[in-house]
């Protein structure tokens, strides 16, 4: 595609209506990446103009891409998104509002607060702030129960994310992670009896399994918090939301939106039961703020508005649809694999994460390399790798996949 020019003379914050036409267009058409593309080695002295700097990069970034939207991506917690969300996403690149000004964001802000109050009470919380994902906000979580519970220690299971190691980590506390059982949820007889200075985290979702830890657990934990950054949305399933029973008990609870909300990066949540002593706890002012800081970070986008226009787009029923979908496809690739006698199957589908091996023939790396590119990905439990699945993209031909593992494993 041959992106029209403008004069050099044009400004780059003049909008160039037929340039951004040709931008929508390309993202639409197939694109190729070419052998020979390669990046700039140095930063060039003389620019080459808006138009030919899309002209260079259309082939390169979108041909160069994984499409999450194919028939056989089935690999990672990554979604599509809709395209109401490219339009709110470039709405926002354009207006670059900032969150931490509220005369600069004003509508931006509302719209913010109204995401939280639909979001909240199904968690039986009591509201929270948007992040850019679920790291950001089991970091915000923890922080709020050093303020305000005055925990020393996180204990959490050996299959939690990363994030929460980190997060303790770099808030000064003890770390403790216990053992999980053979579903992959956390083992509670591993528990300490005493968790009265500690903060408890249950995952949702575990990132290699997609297990889901026992959330109606009564224990002395000072503060507890549920990491279901993957598996929180199953919450607005009347068909599924009963996975997630305890989950209204917990002290706060992170959720990816650019999970199973289907959001752009970077998008998360992070909500508490009592918001508001939370957020006075994680709050710092300055004589150039209207308003406290809250949270994590500082200046930040208005990445609630393209969340709003799905939930509003698609309403509670619609967005039950696309995770009963997902669920059902999960049921439906599990079943297939529990079917084969030359398969091993990890557990059964917890939250739309399918783990299988090849009982014998090829060992499971020769096995990925076999079947289709974003079909499936590799993970480890135990020093155990596994063939890892996941119901993210609305658009997988179930049948397709299973084809191609019939035919990878012949």
């Amino acid at each position: 595609m041959t992106f029209r020019s403008r004069s050099k003379e044009a400004s780059s914050f003049d909008p160039d209506r037929a340039a951004l036409h040709e931008a929508l267009d390309a993202l639409m058409e197939p694109q190729t990446i070419r052998s020979d593309w390669q990046l700039p080695e140095s930063f060039p002295e003389a620019g080459l103009g808006d138009s030919k700097v899309l002209e260079l990069l259309a082939p390169a970034v979108i041909g160069g891409a994984r499409h999450l939207d194919d028939e056989l991506a089935f690999a990672h917690m990554d979604p599509p998104t809709p395209w109401v969300t490219w339009a709110t996403t470039l709405w926002n690149a354009a207006l670059n509002q900032n969150l931490l000004h509220p005369d600069l964001a004003p509508v931006a802000g509302e719209i913010e607060d109204r995401v939280l109050r639909w979001l909240a009470p199904p968690f039986g919380m009591t509201g929270g702030h948007m992040t850019p994902g679920s790291t950001v906000a089991n970091l915000t979580a923890l922080w709020a129960a050093r303020e305000t519970r005055s925990i020393k220690r996180v204990v959490t299971s050996k299959a939690a994310h990363l994030s929460i190691a980190k997060s303790a980590h770099i808030l000064g506390l003890d770390f403790l992670d216990v053992n999980v059982n053979q579903s992959g949820q956390l083992d509670y007889s591993s528990l300490p009896q005493d968790l009265s200075t500690s903060a408890l985290v249950l995952t949702a979702g575990t990132t290699s399994a997609g297990a889901l830890d026992e959330l109606n657990l009564k224990t002395n934990a000072a503060w507890t918090h549920v990491d279901a950054a993957w598996a929180g949305p199953l919450r607005l399933s009347n068909t599924h939301r009963d996975k997630l029973h305890g989950i209204e008990s917990a002290d706060s609870i992170a959720i990816s939106a650019h999970k199973w909300l289907f959001q752009p990066k970077e998008s998360g949540v992070i909500l508490f039961r009592d918001a508001m002593a939370a957020h006075d706890a994680v709050s710092f002012g300055g004589a150039y703020l209207a308003a406290p800081n809250i949270g994590v970070l500082g200046s930040r986008g208005a990445n609630a508005i393209p969340l709003f226009a799905t939930l509003l787009s698609w309403g509670r029923s619609g967005v039950a649809q696309h995770i009963d979908a997902a669920m059902k496809a999960a049921d439906k690739l599990a079943a297939y694999l529990q079917s084969r006698s030359d398969v091993r199957t990890y557990a059964p589908n917890a939250s739309g994460v399918i783990l299988w091996q090849p009982k014998g023939g090829y060992d499971v790396r020769e096995m990925i390399g076999r079947l289709p590119t974003g079909s499936a990905s590799l993970t480890s439990i135990d020093g155990e790798e596994w063939l890892r699945h996941v119901s993210a993209n609305p658009n997988v031909s179930i049948d397709s996949l299973t084809d191609a593992i019939a035919l990878a494993l012949k």
